[in-house]
């Protein structure tokens, strides 16, 4: 049977992750508003000179390396539609989180249950783009955010013990 002091600690120690997670998120999702309006502005010349820019290293060292010669074809490559469609994700995509973070850090009850709604939306696309992929960058990115829904429904139901009132 745990004591109350163990409890407690334990509660802390949650809290704490909760908000680690949490700020974690709202960076960046800062992080990829800032990268999406650059992006957007960024016109194709200045693209392809930034990414000549940092593959030349690794090209100088390996000059069939798969990641720079890929990266340099994607850019090379890029539609303006798909520009303007991977900029306005990462701007929206990044604006929501802003906008959640703000919420669950403020404390407001509606930014819990609308942030597990979007991290329930962002696990099943992750999967679902998965089944295609097999990525298992994407396996991580949904455990990390099976995580984070975690912390965030546990600081919610600790929260509405704190103010029963305002939960309904």
């Amino acid at each position: 049977m745990l004591s109350r002091d163990s409890v407690g600690f334990e509660r802390k120690i949650e809290h704490r992750l909760f908000l680690l997670s949490v700020w974690t998120k709202g960076i960046a999702g800062l992080l990829e508003t800032i990268g999406g309006f650059l992006f957007l502005f960024i016109p194709q010349s200045g693209l392809n000179a930034l990414v000549i820019f940092l593959t030349a290293p690794e090209m100088a060292e390996d000059p069939t390396d798969r990641l720079a010669t890929l990266l340099r074809h994607i850019v090379q490559e890029l539609g303006a539609d798909t520009k303007f469609f991977a900029s306005s994700y990462l701007i929206v995509h990044g604006l929501i989180k802003v906008f959640l973070v703000a919420g669950l850090l403020g404390g407001r009850l509606w930014s819990y249950a609308v942030s597990l709604w979007f991290l329930a939306a962002f696990i099943a696309y992750q999967t679902y783009r998965f089944l295609f992929t097999h990525s298992l960058w994407l396996i991580a990115l949904n455990i990390l955010d099976l995580i984070v829904a975690f912390l965030i429904w546990r600081e919610y139901q600790a929260r509405k013990k704190l103010s029963p009132s305002a939960a309904k």
